[in-house]
């Protein structure tokens, strides 16, 4: 399905190459409207800060709203899970689901990152795509409302998601927090002796930030 792929890449970091693509990405939503209920005029308004601003506005915005502000992350299993182990198991769990449809998941991001969800979505026929939409729809929707209530374009994208899912979305409960036993019991204190107040929970790949994307991140932090 167009519609998944094209949200996919409006909630990538903002580069110079598919930005270009914009009239096309547009036209891809209006080609499936009957599906998407329209969803290339409830995105207007982020195609218009996509298109109208410039690259390292962007780059800069797009840090600061989901890099700097935990409650838009975009790993679906940080609103659920937070750090706890629970996060690991959730996260080979989505492996499978990718491995069973032999999607190539081998990316620097992790697997809950949401692009790459909807990237997944967009292979899958409609129907198998909806059921497993609806799956995430309540961490979906959850960061769809932050985003809204901080005035973010960015918002309108996850609003179309959740009017697609057959799934109505539900209150999510605050992710866990990890606390000093959980920790030791998990890892251990370090080789120095150092226990673990910082130590990040369970993940199954390592994420590397694309060098302009670290950029944008040391402008704001200056």
């Amino acid at each position: 399905m167009k519609t998944f792929k094209v949200i996919s890449l409006l909630l990538c970091y903002p580069e110079a190459d598919w930005l270009a693509a914009l009239p096309e990405l547009g036209t891809a939503l209006e080609s499936e409207a009957g599906f998407n209920g329209n969803a290339a005029r409830r995105l207007a308004p982020l195609f218009d800060l996509l298109g109208r601003s410039k690259l390292i506005a962007l780059q800069e915005n797009y840090v600061a709203t989901f890099d700097r502000n935990p409650s838009h992350s975009l790993h679906l299993f940080e609103h659920i899970h937070g750090e706890s182990r629970d996060r690991g198991s959730a996260m080979i769990d989505l492996l499978e689901e990718y491995w069973k449809r032999d999607f190539d998941a081998s990316s620097s991001e992790l697997p809950d990152y949401v692009p790459l969800f909807l990237e997944f979505l967009s292979l899958l026929p409609a129907d198998e795509a909806l059921e497993l939409l609806g799956d995430a729809v309540h961490v979906i929707a959850a960061i769809g409302r932050k985003l809204d209530a901080n005035g973010s374009p960015y918002a309108a994208a996850f609003q179309v998601l959740e009017a697609l899912s057959p799934v109505a979305a539900q209150e999510l409960a605050e992710p866990p927090v990890r606390d000093m036993d959980e920790a030791m019991e998990m890892f251990g204190p370090s080789v120095d002796g150092v226990e673990p107040l910082m130590n990040p929970g369970p993940q199954v790949a390592v994420v590397q930030m694309p060098a302009s994307r670290r950029q944008a991140a040391a402008v704001q932090t200056h």
